[in-house]
């Protein structure tokens, strides 16, 4: 177990010499209480107020316009704890923006860290209209959204320079969403007590530790292996936090996300018996609600799939894969979600962060910038202005 909701089972590997330089590494990493670190537990303060949550209490449809982390965290939530919310919320995170008239707004929420992130601003320039409610996320200082934001009188909420975006899903960026959505902030804020739980932390030291050894051996493709629709976004958020931290220096894993059970018609030959540079992740989310089988359309030789529904099904499956996953030796962790809370997803994201930090600092990279993205900006700026 990972945590009291979460199956987790590690790689299949002996006890890698890496365990007690990754201990330490943790340890600090937790005593240094960096304003990063404090934003995944209890102790963080948000930049907004509840009085500005019950401003727009009566507000049914939002609209998020962001890039990157600036949207990914919020879309994350939006699709993993769907059935819970009672609003509409519509996530623009590309530069392919036309203004619909079908599409109800009610709020705008305009997210950018520096400000100047040009597809945003493009974006919210066809999509905002007069008289919409508007709210910007941005940087406490001069930029081209915050200049917009006081000109249409929106609501400005600073992002806190300390936090880049791919790891702000548990500050301002994301839990102001998730405030709006009818969610309590700190039930995703988990750190507090998941650095006291034992089995937590070995279980990332460990796995931060096998990681690091198929790094070693080039074995560089991380793929995973998605049972669950609703999290589809959870981990393209997690291929961002795990691209742009650590593939720098000539270094790097290429995070590759595969749905299934869709995949096992198209991939899974690949990934049985092509070459073998991958490591698996399996993740699969228990449902309550799911769609029963019609055993009265059942042909006879099927009939024990009788009172069967769509999960059991997803499940086997899933179960059977890793058992010919083990059988051919190919190594593989696996999470199961016993319950779809924001308690569950909030201990999600705490490991994933906690994750790639401990492995940039392990491959002496800095996990927290992004160089040659910024180089991309700099030239289509130049091409443009």
């Amino acid at each position: 177990m990972l945590t009291s909701e979460i199956s987790f089972k590690n790689f299949r590997t002996k006890k890698e010499k890496f365990n007690s330089k990754i201990n330490k590494k943790l340890k600090f990493l937790i005593k240094e209480k960096s304003q990063l670190i404090l934003s995944l537990g209890n102790n963080y303060n948000d930049n907004f107020s509840k009085k500005l949550i019950k401003k727009y209490n009566r507000y049914k449809n939002f609209k998020v316009i962001g890039m990157g982390g600036s949207s990914l965290g919020a879309q994350t939530i939006y699709d993993f704890l769907k059935d819970k919310i009672k609003k509409n919320f519509f996530f623009i995170d590309n530069l392919n923006a036309r203004s619909d008239k079908t599409l109800k707004n009610d709020v705008n929420l305009v997210v950018s860290k520096s400000g100047n992130t040009i597809e945003t601003i493009i974006n919210s320039n066809i999509l905002i209209k007069r008289k919409q409610k508007n709210i910007f996320i941005t940087e406490n200082k001069k930029n081209y959204l915050r200049t917009l934001g006081e000109k249409l009188k929106a609501d400005i909420i600073n992002h806190n320079n300390f936090i880049g975006g791919r790891y702000s899903v548990l500050s301002e960026v994301g839990m102001l969403p998730a405030e709006l959505m009818g969610l309590k902030s700190k039930d995703f804020r988990q750190l507090n007590s998941l650095i006291k739980n034992k089995k937590f932390l070995n279980a990332l030291v460990q796995n931060v530790s096998s990681t690091l050894n198929f790094i070693k051996y080039k074995k560089l493709n991380s793929i995973i292996i998605n049972y669950d629709a609703k999290s589809e976004n959870l981990f393209k958020w997690y291929q961002q936090l795990i691209a742009e931290s650590l593939g720098k220096h000539n270094k790097g894993l290429l995070p590759i996300i595969s749905s299934m059970p869709k995949d096992n018609h198209s991939l899974m030959q690949l990934y049985l018996d092509g070459f073998k540079n991958n490591f698996f992740t399996f993740f699969y989310v228990h449902e309550n609600i799911s769609d029963k089988i019609n055993s009265k359309s059942l042909l006879p030789e099927l009939k024990k799939l009788k009172n069967k529904n769509a999960s059991n099904i997803t499940l086997a499956q899933k179960k059977a894969t890793e058992n010919v996953f083990k059988k051919r030796s190919i190594p593989f962790r696996s999470f199961e979600v016993k319950k779809r809370s924001e308690k569950t997803l909030g201990e999600l994201f705490c490991f994933f962060i906690l994750e790639t930090i401990l492995l940039g600092k392990a491959l002496k990279l800095n996990p927290y910038d992004q160089p040659s993205v910024e180089l991309i900006k700099k030239e289509t700026t130049k091409l443009l202005f």
